[in-house]
């Protein structure tokens, strides 16, 4: 296990590294205020103990947390929730309604990670997930409020990634935590023109046009930072939105363009097209790594992609059909 990295942003906002699969590409987020404090995210069970010994470097007793926010449950965002709230004694866990009975009894996401990843490779990416006693979970419909310190969040009803997915704005930093809803943003993406913003289509739930409007919701909040789970704060809200909804629209045109394409060989395609169009666009960024090292970085991101935009199309085919 490495030693934790963490970044530290303004308004008492600590970036932890929960080295999913490599250094910088998942994070989660540790929020104090007056002797309280909150997660946001917690990466996966293999990560809690990072989480806890960045509690220790800062003082924090693991009492003084007063809450543990998963964005959605997927296991990169939500598979420590229940190891971390182990060990927290006063800690409540904020879910979205449609999340809660996967971490109170997460047998569906064991059985379905396990059935992509084989027992072996589960255990070693994600480790033990630990149910969450149904007392400790607080179910968080669209505009829930919850308080710690002198602290506030405020937890929004997000799909567009998945059905599942809250965003959580904290007036204090005016900062929105993003989870997924705002795609990724790797520092190595990043070029001349700025950070760049990749949309996160992975499966079962991608629904564009509730994306769209979720990204006008979450703009009528007037941010001034994003706190993204894969990577870290980014600055300019307005100018990234712009672009992840251009990079939103020419992902399903590429889907279309696909549809024709008959069983596995879709989903071949589409990744295909997603390799060309990001070298294309980062060209267009002023990014200056080589093409296999992008291609390389983004190597899992973009297979999940394509597998997401192949269930989009398949759902909209049997909506079709009646």
């Amino acid at each position: 296990m490495p030693n934790p990295r963490t970044l530290e942003y303004a308004q008492q906002i600590t970036c932890i590294d929960t080295f999913y699969q490599r250094q910088g590409l998942a994070a989660c987020y540790l929020l104090e205020s007056e002797g309280e404090a909150a997660f946001i995210d917690t990466g996966t069970s293999n990560s809690v103990p990072q989480l806890m010994a960045v509690l220790e470097q800062k003082g924090i007793s693991p009492s003084q947390v007063r809450y543990v926010i998963p964005t959605h449950v997927h296991l990169d965002h939500a598979g420590g929730a229940g190891s971390l709230m182990s060990q927290l004694p006063n800690a409540s866990l904020v879910i979205h309604p449609y999340g809660a009975k996967h971490l109170i009894d997460p047998s569906k996401l064991i059985a379905g990670a396990t059935a992509v990843y084989g027992e072996e490779a589960f255990e070693k990416q994600f480790g033990q997930l630990i149910p969450i006693p149904e007392e400790r979970v607080i179910q968080a419909p669209d505009g829930f409020r919850c308080h710690f310190g002198n602290r506030e969040l405020l937890c929004l009803d997000t799909p567009g990634h998945a059905r599942h997915h809250i965003c959580i704005f904290d007036e204090q930093s005016r900062g929105l935590f993003t989870g997924d809803t705002f795609g990724l943003s790797y520092p190595e993406l990043s070029g001349t023109q700025g950070p760049f913003i990749v949309p996160t289509t992975t499966p079962i739930q991608l629904d564009p046009d509730a994306w769209y409007e979720t990204l006008d919701r979450l703009m009528e909040l007037k941010p001034e930072k994003l706190y993204l789970t894969h990577f870290g704060e980014v600055s300019e809200p307005e100018k990234l939105v712009g672009q992840l909804r251009q990079h939103l629209q020419e992902f399903t045109t590429i889907a279309l363009a696909a549809v024709e394409e008959p069983g596995e060989q879709r989903k071949s395609e589409i990744e295909r097209a997603l390799q060309k169009w990001l070298l294309q666009k980062l060209e267009q960024n002023g990014n200056t790594l080589a093409a296999d090292k992008s291609l390389e970085l983004m190597a899992m991101d973009l297979d999940l992609d394509a597998q997401g935009i192949e269930v989009w199309l398949a759902r909209r085919e049997e909506a079709a059909a009646g």
